[in-house]
């Protein structure tokens, strides 16, 4: 797919706005000048090649989100990088149940990786483990970053894989944005 300098521009000044910087002060992160940025933003021109490693950490994003204007590009099912279900999905988050249960709670192992998720995700694990509708949460969480990194679920799975309508349909959202309908 090739690059558009215009839908480039429009994404690049919208992260910029959102980080609350000016063209000037993007250009002097970036060691160049703010003509060069209102270029970019106007898609007259695009970063230079070597420019985009650290434009993309000034905007706090990738390269690849930068030259897809911000869009994901559709896949085929056949492009992605494995197909993926809700069942492996719950049955993944069963496993921090599964640990305590063979484990014990008070296992290092156990403690570390509940310690480790509710860090990274700001949750409360075992809290949400309990509570079908947080499990479910949980679940499309899961669900959300597998698609982020590849995988494909079938529109019907999104369908009828949850109990709760609400995270059924969060899921089917994400799912467009990652070209499944």
């Amino acid at each position: 797919m090739p690059v558009d300098p215009i839908k480039v521009g429009r994404h690049i000044h919208a992260l910029r706005r959102a980080r609350n910087l000016t063209q000037n002060q993007l250009g002097e992160l970036l060691h160049i000048s703010f003509q060069a940025v209102s270029k970019w933003e106007r898609g007259e021109t695009l970063p230079d090649v070597n420019l985009l490693p650290d434009l993309a950490e000034a905007l706090s994003t990738t390269v690849d989100n930068i030259l897809n204007g911000g869009e994901r590009p559709m896949k085929t099912p056949e492009q992605y990088t494995r197909r993926a279900t809700l069942a492996e999905m719950r049955e993944g988050i069963d496993c921090f149940d599964r640990i305590g249960e063979l484990l014990g709670k008070g296992s290092t192992f156990y403690k570390g990786a509940i310690g480790g998720v509710n860090l990274k995700m700001v949750i409360d694990l075992e809290e949400s483990l309990n509570d079908s509708y947080l499990r479910e949460c949980l679940i499309a969480e899961a669900a959300i970053q597998a698609m982020t990194d590849g995988a494909y679920f079938s529109p019907e799975d999104i369908e009828q894989g949850f109990e709760h309508e609400h995270w059924r349909d969060v899921l089917k959202e994400y799912a467009k944005k990652f070209g499944i309908e």
